[in-house]
């Protein structure tokens, strides 16, 4: 960990990702020791400290002060008296330190070195894709926009999720990754054998076990571990899901799932539009998934926007609401869609018996995706369906999976002798 702190420092490494289990002494040294140290190395430097509230900002920022006050006379940095607050202090020589809560403001601050350590406040935030969704927003839009030319960023965290901010980044990539699990895995980084403790003389192994058994090996595996599991639902085996790098040529569909509105309080349901491709040995693959909210008047400028990226091959496949309104929708959305071959028909039956054939299929390992940056948030709602809070995507899916079933051409489609409970 000191060693890539110091690349960071250097400039060899410009994004580094420290992924430590709770009590492994990561802050002590990412959080308050380094800032101290980067700030005598770079005494006109800017560093922002950015955790889930501004009183753990201020807990870390009163660490690094403290290191400074208590070294200055060998470390040649000394803290201004008229501007040491533990959260914004300056030094002498120039250099600033300002800490803040995510989702706080850094308007009109520049940052040479951004630490941001304990994004997640709890696992209700972990769990819910609209805080996951505003820490992103948060990170992409406020802090990345803060930094300078070459500045360094390093994220110091427990993973919680599977669509944590560490996951979606690791996704992204441009990022070095230290991962350390609480127990040794094999080939394991610092050469422990399979089962090993990180830290004996702290934890041993059989502590950690007693808190494995108390957590359920979901949450262990997310903050001891740091390798998060998608929740485990009833109907798709999503771990099951295999991810090429390519998808083949052959009949494709797009299905939708369509909002009723994006308005509303909350988390509102999404616009879903899910492409499916069988390929000419008959193997089915998801290419692509949009997923969007709009106000109903843009809903068809997006789908058929959408279309025209597809081409006219692709066959789109719409769900049609009972009554009058429904008709008329797919009226419109028709009208818009000229020249396109489009699919319109009502849902019938529950979601979880719609779903039960594609469920098969990925429960099976026989269906692939493309891989892609929509990955893992359609693998977090498939694996949590039917208790999840949403279940667009998977809407979506089983309508295309039902348009492949009636598309012409041979398919191979594997029995399940799964059933619904």
């Amino acid at each position: 960990m000191i060693a890539m702190l110091e690349e960071v420092e250097r400039g060899k490494i410009r994004q580094l990702m420290l992924l430590l289990p709770p009590g492994s002494a990561k802050s002590t040294y990412a959080s308050k020791i380094f800032p101290a140290w980067w700030l005598m190395r770079n005494q006109q430097h800017s560093v922002i400290m950015a955790c889930h509230t501004a009183r753990l900002a201020e807990h870390f920022g009163r660490g690094v002060r403290g290191l400074l006050e208590e070294h200055s006379s060998h470390l040649d940095v000394r803290v201004r008296p008229d501007a040491r607050a533990a959260a914004r202090f300056s030094t002498e020589q120039g250099g600033e330190f300002f800490g803040i809560g995510v989702h706080g403001a850094v308007t009109g601050r520049r940052a040479d070195l951004a630490v941001i350590d304990d994004p997640i406040r709890s696992f209700a935030d972990a769990e819910s894709f609209t805080a996951r969704e505003h820490l992103w927003e948060w990170f992409r839009s406020e802090l990345v926009t803060r930094m300078k030319p070459k500045g360094r960023m390093v994220l110091v965290m427990t993973r919680w999720h599977s669509d944590d901010l560490a996951g979606r980044l690791i996704e992204k990539g441009g990022w070095a990754v230290l991962r350390l699990p609480a127990l040794a895995e094999p080939n394991d980084l610092m050469g422990r054998a399979p089962g090993k403790a990180l830290w004996p003389a702290w934890e041993d192994r059989a502590a950690i076990e007693e808190k494995r058994a108390l957590l359920g090996e979901r949450h262990f595996a997310a903050l001891f571990q740091q390798a998060p599991m998608l929740a485990s639902g009833t109907l798709f085996n999503a771990r099951a899901m295999r991810i090429v790098d390519a998808v083949p040529d052959g009949v494709a569909v797009r299905g939708w799932d369509l909002a009723g509105t994006a308005d509303g309080s909350g988390d509102p349901d999404w616009t879903v539009g899910v492409k499916l491709v069988r390929d000419t040995t008959g193997a089915v693959f998801i290419d692509d998934v949009v997923r969007f909210r709009a106000v109903s008047a843009e809903v068809a400028e997006r789908i058929r926007a959408v279309a025209v990226a597809d081409g006219t091959a692709v066959s789109i496949g719409l769900p049609q609401d009972p009554g009058q309104a429904g008709k008329s929708q797919i009226m419109f959305l028709t009208q818009v869609l000229a020249g396109f071959r489009v699919v319109a028909s009502p849902e019938t039956g529950a979601k979880e018996l719609r779903a039960v054939p594609v469920a098969s299929q990925v429960s099976n390992g026989t269906m692939a995706m493309r891989r892609a940056a929509w990955n893992t948030v359609f693998l977090d709602e498939l694996a949590n369906f039917p208790h999840g809070r949403k279940d667009d995507q998977v809407d979506a899916l089983a309508r295309a999976f039902t348009m492949l079933l009636g598309a012409s051409g041979p398919a191979r489609f594997v029995r399940s002798t799964f059933s619904v409970r």
